[in-house]
């Protein structure tokens, strides 16, 4: 998953993007309304996480900016105001869900995996192949039946992997589904942690690698 968070409180911005990266989700932070529009021209991203009163362009501006331009972003809208109006007001931008200032991070992490869902094909809480079970809700993996300790990005990798559902992944897909906007295309960090990710998978290795396009999931 990849996530937008427009947020003009750095400290709350920052908390709540460390905390995503630890669910190995791929997350791009900006304190004000231009630069989120910049970055949506730019990226794609699953789910956009708006503050309504950002700076510049406001978080209603850029609601109706991704509404208009059909970009597939689902929209989360963040405010201190919790009255009824407010949250039908937002709503109505065409915002896909509403949450209040201040809330619980597990229950903003349960809003962004349903509008992940909700953006991409439906796909089972637990995905198996080749011996791998991952419960995406639980943020645990496993191989014939033994916990796999696994770090966010190497999570994050084989999350693509599984979906990908034995179906080829190019290193660019890798790069635009489990890192951010700052990793350098130009890096060895996908060969690297599919290589980490490969020794913590054992033997024999399901992971494929089709020179020149990319790799696959699947002995």
């Amino acid at each position: 998953m990849r996530i937008l968070v427009a947020e003009d409180e750095r400290v709350l911005a920052d908390t709540v993007a460390e905390g995503l990266r630890r669910l190995s989700m791929a997350v791009d932070v900006t304190y004000d309304g231009d630069t989120a529009l910049e970055r949506l021209a730019v990226n794609r991203y699953d789910v956009a996480v708006l503050d309504r009163d950002l700076p510049g362009s406001t978080g209603d501006e850029v609601c109706r900016w991704i509404v208009a331009h059909g970009t597939g972003t689902r929209v989360l809208l963040l405010t201190a105001a919790a009255g009824i109006r407010e949250r039908v007001e937002g709503l109505g931008l065409g915002a896909d869900d509403y949450l209040t200032k201040p809330f619980a991070f597990a229950e903003l992490v349960a809003r962004l995996q349903a509008l992940s869902r909700r953006s991409a094909p439906a796909l089972p809480p637990v995905l198996e192949r080749d011996g791998i079970v991952l419960d995406v809700a639980r943020h645990a993996a496993s191989r014939d039946g033994l916990p796999l300790a696994l770090s966010p990005k190497e999570y994050a990798v084989l999350h693509v992997l599984m979906r990908a559902d034995g179906r080829v992944v190019s290193t660019e897909d890798l790069l635009e589904q489990a890192w951010d906007e700052h990793t350098d295309p130009f890096t060895n960090t996908v060969r690297t942690t599919v290589m980490t990710l490969r020794r913590k998978l054992g033997e024999p290795s399901p992971i494929r690698t089709v020179p020149r396009v990319g790799y696959r999931l699947g002995t």
